[in-house]
């Protein structure tokens, strides 16, 4: 149903003011989280924080010809600028049926009604942008957000559609919306990570340490919020709102801080940069790992469109990287990626298995469904050869007590495309130098990381050392004969 198509029916109705008064910090409505980091909150909304966000800012363009596509669930904060960012100014919204984006609907709606103003998250921004390009054509200016923004579909939508204009914003539902916004330069190239820009009117950002100090220009810290956009809290959770929301130490009395849980620093122009969650940080042998930081790198990849990271338990049940990608170039392999990472990454980086997609699954609010990503399997050679001689099968047998594979390998199975990585390159190497008295090193086994490779180095490492090689398969006895025994004597 249209409603400027119900103008009497509306025109009809009852004027009178409704006898029920009202503030600005009256409750609006609830707004629910993501649910991205466990059950989904109910946030109490004020009618500040709508009206805040939606009025006497300069980062979108509101008005009577306007056209909004409605993509997010009706319960999410990025709805309010959808609706309310339309009707407030005396736009229009298209209110897309259903409680999932559904990138073919959304593209054919764009087009049906001009729309000329879309929000997507950045998952469904990027497969948007590759698949159904024509979303844009109508389209004046492109929010991206919940997700960090790839840099690479930022620089193809520029060159696609030269005239759109294309925001990365930043703000969790406890601050209504965008927070901060940061409008791209069509001209520049995709190189790093896009920035998140600056605070809206009357919202405020601050970067802090540990104990709520404002950290320098490039030093990482968590990202706190504050302004008019900041909600009242949780929905019947108290406790949980003296947690996040804490009092302001920067502000009026009275005031108060929303702690988002989010690292940020700041550069030297004033823009914001966001790089990673507090509580998704990731501890691998050790290192504590950014995924995010992987990702971009990732995204830098010519072919790769779409890059996710989950963690999985190999069979000594440690947690190992998993990369989920979906790229434009069928020939690229899971090797291939995994080859190019480590000329950029050091090894605890990279991920132990990579795991090509036709499409990263999204959730309702159209982020990346970390829960749907099938478990990685780990790459065998097809048409591996068998152990040929008994070094070559020890060699496969050490492979597969080192990696716990359920299987016996090939000798031509790669050690890393099976989940290998440097702790167990090195526990290989150990066992190998127990067995056989020969010195490995961790490169030895990233130069041959087959057990025909690896084989074959050992031979020639026994060999230039003076040391016997190993024995080959003997041959067959031969019976001789009374004369060749007297001829050999």
């Amino acid at each position: 149903v249209r409603v400027d198509t119900e103008a009497d029916s509306i025109a009809a109705r009852p004027t009178t003011p409704l006898g029920t008064p009202l503030t600005w910090d009256d409750v609006a409505c609830v707004m629910f989280t993501s649910g991205s980091t466990g059950r989904p909150k109910g946030i109490l909304s004020s009618h500040r924080n709508l009206v805040s966000t939606l009025t006497a800012q300069t980062y979108a363009t509101f008005g009577p010809g306007e056209t909004f596509l409605q993509c997010s669930p009706v319960s999410w904060d990025a709805f309010s600028l959808e609706f309310w960012g339309a009707l407030l100014h005396g736009g229009t919204t298209v209110l897309q049926p259903g409680q999932r984006p559904e990138p073919a609907l959304i593209s054919a709606l764009t087009q049906q009604h001009r729309v000329t103003m879309l929000q997507l998250s950045s998952s469904l921004f990027n497969y948007l942008t590759d698949e159904h390009p024509d979303t844009f054509t109508t389209t004046r200016i492109v929010y991206t957000g919940g997700e960090p923004a790839s840099p690479t579909h930022v620089e193809r939508l520029h060159r696609l559609h030269p005239r759109v204009t294309i925001t990365n914003g930043y703000g969790p539902a406890e601050s209504m919306g965008f927070t901060t916004t940061h409008t791209t330069d069509p001209d520049a190239p995709a190189a790093g990570p896009l920035s998140i820009g600056r605070p809206l009117t009357n919202k405020h950002a601050y970067v802090l340490d540990a104990h709520l100090r404002p950290t320098p220009p490039g030093t990482t810290g968590e990202l706190y919020l504050s302004g008019d956009g900041l909600a009242h809290g949780y929905l019947a959770q108290p406790t949980t709102t003296a947690t996040h929301f804490i009092p302001n130490p920067y502000g009026p009395p009275g005031t108060r801080l929303y702690r988002t849980g989010d690292q940020a620093h700041w550069d030297t122009h004033g823009n914001l940069h966001y790089t990673g969650r507090t509580d998704t940080q990731i501890k691998i042998r050790g290192f504590r790992i950014e995924p995010t930081e992987i990702e971009t790198t990732l995204t830098t990849h010519p072919h790769i469109t779409q890059a996710t990271l989950a963690t999985h338990p190999d069979h000594h049940r440690t947690p190992q990287l998993t990369a989920y990608l979906v790229t434009t170039d069928e020939g690229l392999s899971p090797q291939d990626v995994r080859l190019w990472l480590r000329t950029l990454l050091p090894d605890h980086m990279v991920p132990a298995f990579v795991v090509l997609l036709d499409r990263l699954p999204l959730t309702p609010n159209g982020k990346i469904d970390k829960s749907a990503l099938p478990a990685p399997q780990a790459v065998t050679t097809a048409g591996g050869r068998a152990p040929r001689t008994p070094l070559e099968e020890k060699v496969r047998t050490w492979f597969g007590e080192a990696l716990a594979t359920p299987s016996p390998l090939s000798i031509d199975d790669d050690f890393f495309d099976q989940g290998g990585h440097s702790l167990l390159a090195a526990r290989l190497t150990n066992r190998i130098g127990t067995a056989l008295g020969v010195t490995l090193t961790l490169r030895d086994v990233f130069q041959h990381p087959t057990p025909v490779t690896l084989a074959r180095h050992i031979e020639t490492r026994l060999l230039s050392a003076g040391a016997p090689a190993p024995r080959r398969a003997r041959p067959a006895l031969r019976r001789r004969t009374p004369d060749q025994e007297r001829s050999s004597s």
